[in-house]
């Protein structure tokens, strides 16, 4: 049941994140205007996820999660309500989208932070019910993507909002019910009562805790980096190429749906059988695999089937890396900390990420989109290269807990003789897709230098 309204509230935010860019590029034509929505809406989820930790404890985590789906429902559909009345203002649809943001990043962590204690319930171990919980969310992203272009272009970017509002006011009574006898999801009790010492002392823990442990304190400061340069790929540069250069939001749609199977293909594949490899280097490859391709083919290419095999090779390398990341942290942080140390790290990975549309709208606007494409892509490429410099992240094999490893010790076949022999053939592995993806992007060179000039008409 909290899967279900895991993937329902999902794909409520995707189609968020497809329906709104869209309404803007169709409302004023202007990618700046897109980039500047997409920033008033992570602004204020980054400003909740800092401060809301120590709330959602004190309140509960079940009724901050269906506050969060009620209260994103009602401003995602007063935008086309508005809009049919004649009285929608672009300042006001700055606003409703700042209470989206400011209302989801607290909704998203509640949930999160539950997983640890029903995987324990369910008696799956941690990495599957990651891989699973993960899968559930790019199940959401495909679907939603999968229909969201179609809609779009079938029904109108409005009426597609109002499909949105509709996900919400599904997903707040399954989440409700579903987790409704279960003591963590229900209001802590602590010794200390509430006041606003106990609330600052309570989120510095959270902070504390961070900062003291170094594979943390390495996720909260490289990947803010690739979560705003994927927001500026996703809420502006992607839309802005499948307009000028492909086939509209229908081409736009498949192109996410063409992610989101191959990544929820990786999240499951990792869910079954990631234990039995050491993270880090599937992690780091997987990393360095999903980074720069993308934005170099679209910059050198305006046909579909190029960036369609792209992003499903990058989409299964990224699959693993989510499933990887939560489980780290679930077998690093206590649970009692929990909250307060998911608020913490989820502020400071999206503490970039309200300024990648913003960035990515206005380099458009002033540079063009071939430029922008290859600008984003050159950064994205020196902060993929961070779990290959820095030591700290070598800490994600050394974290797993007896619940998922016998003994305490690596899955078998990693070490000695034996585990140099497994390591090798899945690098060999690893590193066919990467060649994969380089001929596929000199494929899409060839095929970009031997097409005529032509305008696309959408």
């Amino acid at each position: 049941m909290v899967l279900v309204a895991n993937l329902v509230t999902i794909a409520g935010n995707c189609l968020t994140y497809m329906g709104v860019p869209w309404f803007v590029l169709q409302t004023t034509g202007s990618a700046a205007r897109a980039g500047i929505v997409a920033f008033c809406t992570l602004l204020p989820a980054v400003l909740a996820a800092l401060v809301t930790g120590p709330v959602i404890d004190r309140m509960g985590r079940r009724r901050v999660s269906v506050a969060s789906d009620l209260t994103c429902g009602l401003a995602v559909s007063a935008i086309p309500l508005l809009q049919f009345a004649g009285l929608l203002q672009f300042w006001m649809l700055c606003v409703l989208m700042a209470m989206t943001g400011l209302f989801r990043a607290p909704g998203e962590t509640a949930r999160g932070v539950l997983l640890p204690t029903l995987a324990e319930r369910a008696g799956t171990p941690l990495t599957r019910a990651a891989g699973l919980y993960d899968g559930a969310a790019r199940c959401a992203a495909l679907t939603a993507s999968a229909l969201g272009g179609v809609l779009i272009a079938v029904l109108g970017a409005e009426n597609v909002l109002l499909v949105d509002a509709a996900t919400f006011a599904v997903a707040a009574p399954l989440f409700a019910f579903g987790v409704r006898g279960l003591p963590e999801a229900q209001t802590q009790e602590r010794a200390e009562p509430a006041s606003l010492c106990a609330y600052r002392r309570e989120l510095a823990d959270g902070y504390r805790f961070v900062a003291a442990t170094p594979l943390l304190l390495g996720l909260c400061l490289m990947t803010p980096v690739t979560r705003g340069l994927d927001q500026g790929w996703s809420v502006v540069l992607l839309p802005v190429h499948a307009r000028e250069e492909l086939d509209g939001a229908v081409d736009l749609g498949l192109l996410n749906a063409a992610f989101g199977i191959c990544a929820l293909a990786g999240a499951l594949v990792y869910g079954a059988v990631g234990s039995r490899f050491r993270r880090w280097p599937v992690f780091t490859i997987a990393f360095l695999i999903g980074g720069l391709p993308r934005f170099v083919v679209a910059a050198f290419t305006d046909t579909f089937t190029p960036l369609a095999v792209i992003m499903a090779v990058e989409g299964l390398a990224f699959g693993v890396l989510n499933p990887i990341m939560a489980t780290v942290t679930y077998e690093t942080v206590p649970e009692d900390l929990r909250s307060r140390v998911l608020s913490a790290t989820t502020a400071s990975v999206q503490l970039i990420t309200p300024l990648g549309g913003l960035a990515a709208g206005l380099l458009v606007d002033s540079a063009g989109l071939p430029f922008s494409l290859l600008t984003v892509g050159g950064v994205y490429l020196l902060a993929t290269l961070c779990p290959m410099i820095f030591p700290a992240w070598r800490q994600m094999d050394s974290s797993g807990s007896s619940h998922d490893r016998a003994e305490g010790s690596l899955p078998q076949g990693w070490g000695g003789e034996t585990g140099v022999v497994t390591e090798t053939a899945v690098s060999a592995l690893l590193s066919t897709a990467a060649f994969t993806l380089l001929a596929s992007t000199l494929a899409a060179l060839i095929l970009r230098s031997h097409r005529p000039a032509h305008a696309k008409t959408n």
